[in-house]
């Protein structure tokens, strides 16, 4: 699926989100706040979005998201349980019966052997019940920060099935 389809997905997303009666939250790393502007960009996205946290450094995600110092040291931001930890955080904390996390390496600096440029997880939460996926991703930073928005909002819209 391409960019130019976000739109339409944040207005499915919206409406299954509005035929339960549910609001959703975000926390975003690698994406910067791109995700809750996709988000809002779609009118009447109040009915089912509280909002979101932009947790760009370690100290935010242990300071409003919740996420252990320890899991951090452990894993790294960009890891399975930190996106968890977030995705669980973001709904906790905001009130909001699901909600998504991103976490990973834009580019162009900043890759490792292990988790090189494109590497994202996302986590998802969805009435208590918490999901990641690692996916790497091709292409300049904006590239990824676009990819990672739209599979994680995909991702909980699958996940609302």
């Amino acid at each position: 699926m391409e960019w130019d389809a976000v739109g339409q997905v944040v207005t499915d997303l919206g409406e299954r989100l509005k035929a339960r009666g549910w609001f959703m939250a975000t926390a975003e790393s690698c994406t910067g706040g791109l995700i809750a502007c996709e988000l809002t960009n779609v009118s009447g996205s109040s009915e089912w979005y509280l909002g979101g946290v932009v947790a760009y450094a370690n100290a935010v995600k242990e300071g409003l998201l919740g996420v252990s110092g320890r899991e951090l040291q452990m894993h790294g931001a960009v890891s399975r349980e930190v996106v968890l930890a977030m995705a669980r955080g973001a709904a906790e904390r905001l009130g909001a019966r699901c909600a998504l996390a991103v976490s990973g390496i834009a580019g162009p600096r900043g890759g490792t052997p292990d988790k090189p440029v494109g590497t994202v997880w996302i986590g998802w939460s969805v009435d208590g019940e918490a999901s990641a996926q690692r996916f790497l991703f091709q292409g300049d930073r904006l590239c990824v920060k676009r990819r990672s928005a739209l599979e994680a909002i995909l991702g909980l819209s699958e996940r609302l099935v």
